[in-house]
C-alpha cells in the first residue's frame, strides 16, 4: 500500500489488527477521511490459522491482515507502518508517531490491542501458537483426542483444564506455581468428574523431539508425554494512550481495560475502543464486529455534529 503524508483527517484509528482495520473500512465506505497507525504486532501472529471465523475458518492471520489492506485502500484509506506514542487533545487529537511525524483528527479509535506474556518455562515461547495453545476454540477440533497438558498459572486455570476436557478425555493437569490448598473443593470434584488428572509440582520445560513437542519435565525431574500443552498467558493490555487522554478503566482478572457504552466509545468524547483494547476474550471475529461497529457510530455521530454546527450557524 503506498503511505501518503498528510496531517490532517476525520479519523485516525490506531491499530491495524481485525479491529482497527474494519472500522477503517466502514470509515473508508462512508467517505471519510481515515489514516490507520500500524505498528505490525497482531496478537495471533504466532499461529498459523485462524478458526471460528465464519467464511474465513482456517485462513492465515497474516493473509487475513494482508486482505484487509487491500481492502480498505480501496476507499481512499491510508495506512502508516509507526507506533503512537503519545496523543493529547486541544480541540482535535494530535497523535504523535515514533518516526516523528504528527497527525490530527476529530475521532479517534485506539484498536491497540494486547499482549501475551508467556510463562517462564524453558522451551515454551518457542512452541507458542504451534502445539504449546492457549485457546481451544480457536485450536481445539485441530489437536483433539491428543494427550492434553494443561499448566496453570492461577487458580482460574482450573476452568482452561475443564474446558479442554471438552476436545480431549486423556487432559493432564499441572499446577505448576499453584498450590494445591489453592484449588477448591468444587474445583477439584469438577477436575474429577471431567477425567483431568491433577498432578503438584513445578513444570521446568517443556520437551520436543523432531520439532514436536512430546511432553513436560518437572523440577524433580519427572517427565510426563503429552502431545499439546495449554497454557493461560497473563494479558497486558495496550492502553497507553487511553490512559494519557484520561479514559477511565476498569479492573478486571486480566488487565484493565476502557469503560465503553454498547458502540465502544470510551469516557473520552470522541475515543472509541475496539478489539482487545476493550477486553481480553475478542476474538477476531467479535473484534471485526466490534471495529465495525464503532466506525458506523463515528460517521453517523460526525455527521449529526457536522448539521447541528450548520444549523447553529445559519440561525445566528
Amino acid at each position: 500500500m503506498t503511505e501518503k503524508y498528510s496531517d490532517t483527517y476525520e479519523v485516525v484509528v490506531v491499530g491495524g489488527g481485525a479491529a482497527g482495520l474494519s472500522a477503517a473500512l466502514v470509515l473508508g465506505r462512508a467517505r471519510r477521511r481515515t489514516l490507520v497507525v500500524d505498528a505490525g504486532e497482531p496478537r495471533n501472529a504466532p499461529a498459523a490459522h485462524m478458526q471460528g471465523y465464519l467464511t474465513r475458518d482456517g485462513m492465515s492471520p497474516a493473509d487475513f491482515l494482508a486482505k484487509g489492506r487491500e481492502e480498505i485502500a480501496r476507499y481512499g484509506v491510508e495506512l502508516v507502518r509507526d507506533r503512537a506514542v503519545d496523543v493529547t487533545r486541544d480541540g482535535d487529537f494530535a497523535v504523535v508517531l515514533a518516526g516523528g511525524r504528527t497527525v490530527r483528527a476529530r475521532r479517534l479509535v485506539i484498536a491497540t490491542g494486547l499482549r501475551d506474556e508467556l510463562p517462564d518455562v524453558e522451551g515454551l515461547a518457542e512452541r507458542f501458537g504451534r502445539d504449546v495453545l492457549h485457546c481451544p476454540y480457536c485450536h481445539g477440533w485441530e489437536v483433539r483426542d491428543q494427550a492434553f497438558g494443561v499448566l496453570a498459572t492461577t487458580p482460574m486455570s482450573v476452568h482452561q483444564a475443564l474446558i479442554v476436557s471438552q476436545w480431549s478425555k486423556d487432559v493432564t493437569f499441572f499446577l505448576h506455581t499453584v498450590a494445591e490448598e489453592e484449588l477448591s473443593d468444587d474445583d477439584l470434584r469438577r477436575l474429577a468428574a471431567a477425567g483431568v488428572k491433577v498432578v503438584p509440582g513445578e513444570v521446568a520445560e517443556v520437551v520436543a523431539e523432531d520439532d514436536r513437542l512430546t511432553g513436560v519435565r518437572l523440577t524433580d525431574g519427572t517427565a510426563h508425554a503429552r502431545d499439546v500443552l495449554f497454557v493461560a498467558p497473563r494479558a497486558v493490555p495496550r492502553t497507553g494512550l487511553l490512559r494519557r487522554l484520561g479514559a477511565e478503566l476498569r479492573e478486571t482478572p486480566f488487565g484493565a481495560y476502557p469503560v465503553v457504552d454498547e458502540t465502544g466509545l470510551t469516557t473520552v468524547p470522541g475515543v472509541w475502543a475496539a478489539g482487545n483494547a476493550m477486553g481480553f476474550a475478542e476474538q477476531v471475529v467479535n473484534a471485526a464486529a466490534g471495529g465495525y461497529r464503532a466506525g458506523a457510530t463515528i460517521n453517523g455521530e460526525m455527521l449529526m455534529a457536522d448539521l447541528d454546527a450548520a444549523v447553529a450557524a445559519v440561525r445566528v
